[in-house]
């Protein structure tokens, strides 16, 4: 069980009897509702109570599961009497006063969710407070949340101020007080529910009719096996508490230990830890001098701009020691990025009948190879808003927003302006762009040391200068296999 399964579970076997062993000798709950009758009628007797309709008996198929045989079962109220706030323009803000030795309070539904008397700043004239004598409540009545946040219970203590109640709230004053902690035990357990289910049916959830309310099962038991449950109950829901709290700390660390255990794997591969290494390898230095002598062949070619020289790496900007056979470069030195563009949304000609792939970030599945895309754009797009389209095999990357999410074009694609296209110079056999489709996600994501590119987007400068941590071909190719 789950937390809240094993607390439902607790709290239902106390409302039907099977959370303790039953005690025979206890006076049985039969007489309790003849004496909890008793006060009612002398309630009404005394003019405190008007006369009410007798509630029907309950039937066999309103009883929801059985109990001992020295429990009653009672409808809800036969219990006590229930009293929504006032409605609508009775009490308005209009009426409230600052608050003075000649005020009466009105308590609001945070009383009831906060559980605290002593909070609020609304108050009435005593002479308001006498037009709503039937709103009044005072120590030893409970107070319900019956609007929004539903259900929520609250005891005025002793030393409560006399006050109203206002729109939100609703008031129970059991005949009984000593049943008062079975009857919040069971509000909770069983009624809150039901109330919440039964009060559906409009956009705000409020407390059902009195007619549904008062016509409500309630289990009775004895008094004395009341206060057993209780007692019982207040020594073990703190440990359910703890179990909670336990269970909490369990699921999050089941949801976060498959990442952090990715990537503390990725880690190691970009440090060079993942695996033995072979310094047989040809060292990274010549495959960045060979990458080198092919930008510097297709600038010649004019199959690629000129660009300025990126700054060389500092000892700040390292955050992890390499082997000597790898090499720290800026991403830009060893790699061409384009980004992508959004054709306006407004320009119908952008997108009606269109047949090129374009692509966004919701296209994209993490390591995965994109085989199809949810819009297309028109050649008149293509036209008048792209360049160079990103040919099948490419490896793309999000770089906004969603940062680091890489995929491999399985078709040529456009895509949008929070994913860049990313090509090797030299990449024979799809080594490189393969280390780069596993290592990117990480690396994307640990910013420089000046926070260049922390936060919520990168942009092409910034991606540019991002320090990377270059292996030989060689050891690409084994961590991409071992990964």
């Amino acid at each position: 069980m789950n937390y809240t399964q094993l607390k439902n579970a607790i709290l239902q076997k106390a409302i039907s009897g099977n959370l303790l062993p039953q005690n025979y000798n206890d006076t049985p709950a039969e007489e309790l509702l003849l004496a909890i009758q008793k006060e009612k009628q002398q309630l009404i007797k005394q003019k405190k109570l008007k006369p009410q309709k007798p509630l029907a008996p309950i039937s066999e198929d309103e009883i929801p599961f059985p109990i001992p045989d020295t429990w009653q079962w009672v409808r809800l109220g036969e219990l006590g009497e229930y009293k929504k706030g006032p409605f609508g323009s009775s009490l308005t803000k209009s009426m409230f006063v600052p608050k003075s030795e000649d005020t009466v309070k009105v308590y609001e539904q945070k009383n009831a969710i906060r559980k605290k008397y002593d909070i609020g700043d609304y108050y009435i004239t005593k002479e308001k407070f006498n037009t709503m004598k039937s709103f009044e409540v005072h120590s030893g009545d409970i107070i319900v949340s019956c609007a929004g946040t539903i259900g929520e219970t609250y005891v005025l203590p002793k030393d409560a101020p006399t006050g109203i109640i206002n729109q939100a709230l609703m008031k129970v004053s059991l005949y009984n007080s000593e049943i008062i902690p079975f009857w919040l035990l069971y509000f909770k357990a069983s009624l809150q529910q039901r109330i919440i289910e039964k009060g559906k049916g409009s956009a705000i959830v409020n407390i059902p009719p009195f007619s549904v309310l008062k016509n409500l099962p309630f289990p009775l038991p004895p008094l004395k096996e009341q206060k057993r449950i209780v007692e019982k109950l207040e020594e073990i829901l703190p440990v359910v508490e703890e179990y909670g709290k336990a269970q909490e700390e369990l699921n999050l660390l089941n949801k976060t230990l498959p990442i952090k255990l990715k990537n503390a794997i990725l880690q190691k591969a970009i440090s060079g830890n993942l695996l033995p290494q072979n310094y047989n390898d040809t060292p990274a230095e010549e495959l960045l001098l060979a990458i080198q002598k092919e930008k510097q062949q297709l600038i010649k070619q004019k199959k690629l701009k000129p660009q300025k020289p990126l700054a060389p790496i500092s000892e700040d900007e390292i955050p992890f020691p390499i082997p000597d056979t790898w090499r720290w470069v800026r991403l830009g030195e060893v790699v061409t990025m384009q980004a992508g563009k959004t054709p306006t949304r407004g320009n119908q000609l952008y997108w009606t009948n269109g047949k090129y792939n374009w692509i966004t970030i919701s296209d994209m599945v993490a390591g995965d190879i994109i085989t199809s895309t949810k819009e297309k754009v028109s050649q008149i797009a293509v036209d008048k808003c792209f360049g160079q389209i990103s040919p099948k095999g490419s490896l793309i990357m999000s770089f906004k927003l969603t940062i680091g999410r890489t995929s491999i074009l399985g078709i040529d694609a456009y895509h949008n302006e929070a994913i860049v296209t990313i090509n090797s110079f030299i990449d024979k056999n799809h080594i490189f762009r393969n280390y780069l489709l596993l290592t990117l996600p990480i690396i994307a994501n640990m910013g420089d040391t000046k926070d260049a590119i922390k936060g919520k987007t990168l942009n092409n400068k910034s991606m540019a200068t991002l320090p990377f941590p270059l292996p030989p071909l060689e050891e690409q190719k084994r961590i991409v296999e071992k990964l």
